[in-house]
């Protein structure tokens, strides 16, 4: 029962985190990405800290460190993500991010030897193969944009493997609250060392960025975090990659981008690498022989 928590509570986030794509594009437009990261960690620092004043006084050093560690490793995630944006495609972009569901089993092989299942390693494989068909439309050359992106899925596959180890044995609230809030304060240091002029306040700006704030920030990662509790580090990279199927859909749906065979072929070959990954397929041919048998012995009147 609690892995199923853990394993909704991620398709959860892919949902939310799939609709940011739309959002972030929106924002973008009256934003700068400087700009844009400081002002939704900064709402998901300050929405998090009123809703759980309560853990504040009872946050303990190694929940600082741990938060700490994992706040700066989130806003380097994004920042390189952000950057590296500005010199490459966008495509290109999401499906660079996305290999971090490939580095996730290796680092975690590496640091701390976990033990991986064959069926987890062919479901990433096959999930970035769906990703980059969802994504790419040509992939000429690799530029600075390219490599930087890589870095920061490097730090994105760090985030889901660290906050597995930290969820176990800290509040999660505790975490989140510090987390946020170094992200935060790393987004407006980061922003007034650059020089940034503070934004404008428009309705277009004002509402993308408390929607990114507050879901796709605050309750996306807040979800992230629980359900780590009852997930493997593999596990939970794999079914985060259905973020870029649900930024299709998204993106269909509001912004009307036109669908290519090439892309529902990429959103299915996700799809499949999720199930492998997920699906206990010796437990489920044991229930179905077992359903046959009882039914068997019904109709024999044994």
């Amino acid at each position: 029962m609690t892995q199923n928590f853990g394993r909704l509570g991620l398709i959860l986030v892919t949902v939310i985190w799939g609709s940011g794509y739309v959002v972030s594009d929106i924002a973008l437009s009256v934003l700068n990405p400087y700009q844009l990261m400081a002002g939704r960690f900064l709402i998901a620092f300050i929405a998090i800290s009123i809703i759980f004043s309560n853990k504040i006084k009872n946050i303990t050093k190694k929940a600082m460190m741990r938060g700490s560690l994992l706040g700066i490793i989130l806003y380097l995630a994004f920042l390189f993500q952000t950057v590296g944006l500005s010199y490459t495609t966008p495509s290109k972009n999401a499906f660079l991010t996305a290999i971090n569901v490939v580095l996730v089993p290796f680092i975690g092989l590496f640091l701390f030897k976990n033990k991986i299942k064959l069926k987890a390693y062919f479901g990433a494989f096959l999930s970035i193969i769906g990703i980059g068909l969802l994504s790419l439309d040509g992939f000429n050359g690799f530029n600075y944009g390219d490599f930087m992106t890589l870095i920061g899925a490097v730090f994105f596959s760090f985030q889901i493997i660290l906050t597995s180890r930290f969820v176990r044995t800290e509040n999660i609230f505790s975490i989140m609250i510090v987390q946020m809030g170094v992200a935060a304060f790393c987004g407006l240091f980061v922003t007034i060392f650059k020089g940034d002029s503070f934004p404008e306040f428009t309705l277009t700006g004002t509402l993308s960025v408390v929607y990114l704030g507050l879901f796709c920030t605050l309750v996306g990662f807040m979800l992230q975090t629980a359900a780590q509790r009852f997930t493997t580090d593999t596990e939970t990279a794999i079914i985060l990659s259905m973020e870029s199927l649900w930024g299709m859909l998204f993106s269909i749906s509001l912004l009307n981008e036109f669908v290519t065979i090439q892309m529902g072929v990429g959103a299915a070959v996700i799809l499949i690498g999720v199930l492998i990954s997920e699906v206990d397929f010796k437990k489920l041919k044991l229930k179905n022989n077992r359903q046959k048998k009882e039914l068997n012995n019904e109709k024999t009147g044994n």
